[in-house]
């Protein structure tokens, strides 16, 4: 099992935009294969910064995740309202 943090920082008044869209990523990622669990968070000093971690059976099954059109979709929604790209950090046992 493997553990994904990704970290995102949210430009300012776009906390609800973006809430909703990650509603979104979160239901097409329960349909990756490999996908175990995941939870989202807000930093309790900074609510741009949010932080999701996720499990995954393995890391080939991540990377097709990463690689494919669903997340792909689910991310360009988000995109616009990102202030730097996000910051993914694979974790392994």
């Amino acid at each position: 099992m493997i553990k994904v943090i990704i970290e995102r920082k949210i430009a300012q008044g776009m906390e609800s935009t973006y809430d909703a869209a990650i509603k979104d990523t979160l239901r097409a990622i329960l349909e990756a294969p490999g996908y175990m669990s995941g939870a989202n968070f807000k930093d309790s000093e900074d609510p741009n910064h949010r932080v999701i971690i996720t499990n995954w059976r393995s890391l080939p099954a991540w990377k097709e995740w990463q690689a494919s059109e669903a997340r792909r979709n689910v991310i360009a929604a988000i995109q616009p309202i990102l202030e730097s790209s996000e910051k993914i950090t694979v974790l392994t046992a």
